[in-house]
């Protein structure tokens, strides 16, 4: 499926095809979890309402395995779920003070980063 690439799909390699492949399948889980939170919030029925809850967190756990499985796989994933994942502080507190660090990090260099 062509449409899964912006690159042709035949200059990307095994790896990066199933890194798509893993991206496509979060944001299809994502988007479950985004269809069955809405009709749980509008049925009348409590039972339905109980079923669709459970099928919700069904696709939670699918895009949570994803996920863990892209960190695992692919550049980058783990160190900003490090960064970001099971933090207290607001998150953009967290951001600034993980861009101080990045910048604190780079003081001995020009500040254009790795060549």
């Amino acid at each position: 499926m062509a449409k899964d690439y912006h690159e042709p799909e035949v200059e990307l390699d095994e790896k990066v095809r199933d890194q798509v492949r893993a991206i496509n399948s979060l944001k299809e889980e994502i988007e479950a979890v985004d269809w069955y939170m809405q009709r749980v919030a509008v049925a009348s029925d409590q039972e339905l309402k109980d079923i669709m809850w459970h099928n919700a967190v069904e696709e939670m756990e699918h895009a949570m395995m994803t996920l863990e499985w892209l960190r695992r796989n692919m550049d980058g994933w783990d160190e900003q779920m490090r960064t970001y994942l099971f933090t207290e502080k607001p998150i953009l507190e967290v951001e600034e003070e993980a861009e101080a660090e990045e910048d604190s990090d780079d003081s001995g260099t020009l500040g254009i980063g790795e060549l």
